[in-house]
């Protein structure tokens, strides 16, 4: 039976995407992503944990326009890789590689669009304001 790897998260973006163009102009972007659980502790005190989760997006992905801040919904799956230091030492680390990377909001809202403004009212509208402004009538008492 074969196995499934994969990884759905919501999550905020810590920092720009670091962004890399290859030779063959193929891109990779780098990034981080935060997700935070609340929870009540034994004292019944709400506790947020919150979790980084590294992000590696390819090709297509990785030229979305996304920037410190974002919320976003990513689908893919887990990929590990190690890598040995200057001193010998392995050191291993654990990405995201999307499939699916949805933009859902963003941290600095963008600012909502100014409430229409409506046009002016016409004398078809408000016939008595048409009255007003055709000036005094012979009926007035002085």
């Amino acid at each position: 039976m074969a196995g499934l790897n994969k990884v759905i998260l919501i999550g905020n973006l810590g920092k720009d995407p670091d962004i890399m163009t290859f030779e063959n102009g193929v891109k990779k972007a780098s990034y981080s992503i935060a997700t935070t659980e609340s929870y009540k502790d034994k004292e019944g005190n709400w506790v947020d944990q919150t979790e980084w989760h590294n992000i590696v997006a390819w090709r297509w992905l990785a030229e979305r326009n996304l920037v410190k801040g974002d919320q976003v919904y990513i689908e893919g799956k887990l990929k590990t890789r190690s890598w040995d230091d200057a001193e010998g030492k392995k050191h291993y680390i654990t990405e995201v590689a999307p499939d699916k990377i949805i933009q859902l909001t963003r941290r600095e809202q963008v600012t909502p669009p100014p409430q229409a403004v409506p046009p002016p009212a016409t004398k078809e509208q408000y016939p008595e304001a048409a009255a007003d402004e055709a000036g005094p009538t012979d009926d007035l008492p002085f």
